[in-house]
């Protein structure tokens, strides 16, 4: 199942974050590393604040397994929709915006 998915970003652990996503840490977690990292590739930043991006999951419960890996650790408030597959969103690069509040401590 493909899912449109919506969280607050923990801005105190973007440092972690990053790191975790570059480094191979979490692209090695099986199953699901490699969707994880390329789904924060695909995520934005809204201008509402949030961060919005669409992910491949078979959990039971949407996120289940990323959620208890990593998710919780760096969002909340994670809301997901089912959708048809993978979804572009208009906003920033979460990307680019994770390494730049990195920079910025």
């Amino acid at each position: 199942m493909f899912y449109r998915v919506t969280a607050r970003f923990k801005t105190e652990t973007a440092a972690e974050y990053l790191r975790k996503l570059t480094d191979g840490t979490i692209q090695s977690q099986p199953p699901d590393g490699r969707e994880i990292v390329g789904a924060m590739n695909r995520a934005v930043l809204t201008e509402e604040g949030n961060v919005s991006w669409s992910e491949v999951c078979y959990c039971q419960t949407p996120l289940a397994h990323e959620r208890a890996t990593v998710f919780d650790e760096h969002f909340e408030d994670l809301e997901t929709e089912e959708i048809g597959g993978h979804q572009d969103y208009e906003g920033r690069s979460f990307m680019e915006y994770l390494a730049e509040l990195v920079e910025a401590r």
